[in-house]
């Protein structure tokens, strides 16, 4: 008995052509990052010393960015319809993903850095692997608490989740092994995050966004892990 495949397999986009418009729209965004970063007088400065405002446009520039890449691949190698194309469709079940987040971030992490802290002590300490969120929450207050919140927990997960996995995995899963594909893109979403202590996690964590996409078909428990995920890592620096 054959098994039958999800939607995710029918996707018409080539590798060459989504590996392009991905890497067009990170070129595009990152002189526009600079000229925000410039103008906002943190030139120079690591990313994490910027103030909120600084940060949530910088990734505002990167999202539009690369959201404009999904509408073009999809206008010009897909059907035009960008909710179907990039899978982008929930359903009551989907819910489901919220404590499959939340568990990710209590359980999953903790049980992924506890043998790395056993040999890396220095490199994996508990405070490295917490100190960008922490230094996100000290950094934020009154409105911009809110606009963290709304960074981190709703526009992270859904552009995230409509590239790494509507868009990249997608086609993936059109080429290679449904396994294969998980692990590859949950390596790029990992390594892309350019951060080195947060790789193992991150890794981790994208298989298992990767695993609801590709039992579903859709994007929608996905993006509830993924919500979920980055909202408790914030509650847990709070």
């Amino acid at each position: 008995m054959t098994r039958s495949h999800p939607a995710t397999n029918s996707t018409r986009f080539t590798l060459g052509v989504v590996a392009g418009a991905w890497l067009a729209a990170y070129v595009v965004a990152v002189p526009i990052q600079g000229v925000i970063v410039g103008v906002g007088g943190h030139g120079g400065e690591p990313s994490d010393t910027w103030p909120t405002n600084v940060t949530a446009l910088s990734a505002l520039a990167l999202w539009v960015c690369f959201l404009a890449a999904a509408v073009l691949v999809s206008r010009r190698f897909g059907s035009g319809r960008f909710a179907e194309d990039f899978r982008l469709t929930f359903r009551l079940v989907d819910l489901l993903g919220l404590p499959i987040g939340v568990a990710g971030q209590v359980l999953l992490i903790p049980a992924v850095y506890w043998p790395l802290q056993r040999v890396w002590a220095d490199a994996f300490r508990p405070e490295e692997l917490s100190e960008r969120a922490q230094e996100l929450w000290d950094r934020a207050d009154g409105i911009w608490l809110v606009v963290l919140v709304a960074v981190v927990a709703v526009g992270a997960p859904l552009v995230e989740e409509i590239i790494y996995r509507g868009m990249i995995q997608q086609t993936l899963q059109s080429r290679v092994n449904d396994v294969l594909a998980v692990v590859l893109s949950a390596l790029f979403f990992a390594l892309i995050h350019l951060q080195p202590v947060e790789i193992p996690g991150l890794f981790v964590f994208g298989m298992v966004a990767g695993a609801c996409f590709m039992r579903t078909g859709r994007l929608g428990m996905s993006i509830m892990v993924h919500v979920a995920f980055n909202a408790t890592g914030l509650l847990l620096v709070a």
